[in-house]
């Protein structure tokens, strides 16, 4: 009985540790976070703010371990480098520390980045800072901004993590298209699942 309640009682602090702070809707990057400078895997320093696209950011929490991002990866590649072409800047952030999995190193980022084809920067969160700011706790995670910089849609990028042929949602897509058109979305937020951050402690790349 005991063992029960302290297993319940540390899964509502897991919980409760997830939900303490979330970018809402509407709410802009902090400038200071957007200065913030991150590796790329091509060697250059970007923050947010050079990143930026003229119509749109689409920022999406990632990594190289978590099974969630292998079986979104593909349609990441594709969503990221079709809508960069189109003036959303897109950008990719690993905020994992390697320390935890060896397989979210900056060397496998390279490597991953090259195997996807991804046209867009795929960054370290070399602190975990830029994660934090945004309440960002899983990986994939979707925050996508509108020309203004104000937070447009947050959450899954579709409904079926498995089986993109078994997809009847895109909600990603979906709000790509209507911040294009200059529409609104009904759900600016869905629910969305993945693997927990495994924030860094001030460690480099």
């Amino acid at each position: 009985m005991l063992v029960r309640r302290f297993l319940l009682l540390l899964l509502l602090a897991c919980f409760m540790v997830d939900t303490l702070y979330a970018m809402s809707i509407r709410e802009a990057i902090p400038a200071a976070v957007s200065a913030i400078k991150m590796k790329n895997v091509d060697g250059r320093m970007l923050s947010l703010g050079d990143i930026r696209g003229k119509k749109g950011t689409l920022v999406l929490f990632s990594c190289n371990h978590c099974p969630y991002v292998k079986a979104w990866e593909e349609r990441i590649a594709s969503i990221g480098n079709s809508y960069q072409s189109k003036g959303v800047g897109v950008v990719a952030i690993n905020s994992n520390d390697p320390a935890v999995f060896a397989e979210d190193s900056f060397a496998e980022m390279q490597q991953r980045a090259k195997e996807r084809g991804f046209r867009f920067p795929y960054v370290v969160d070399a602190t975990s800072d830029v994660a934090r700011a945004f309440g960002a706790t899983r990986t994939p995670e979707v925050f996508l901004f509108d020309a203004a910089g104000k937070l447009f849609y947050h959450g899954a990028i579709d409904d079926n993590s498995r089986h993109a042929d078994e997809v009847k949602e895109h909600y990603l897509r979906d709000a790509l298209e209507a911040l294009l058109a200059n529409k609104t979305i009904d759900k600016p937020e869905r629910k969305f699942i993945g693997c927990r951050i495994k924030e860094r402690q001030g460690s480099k790349p």
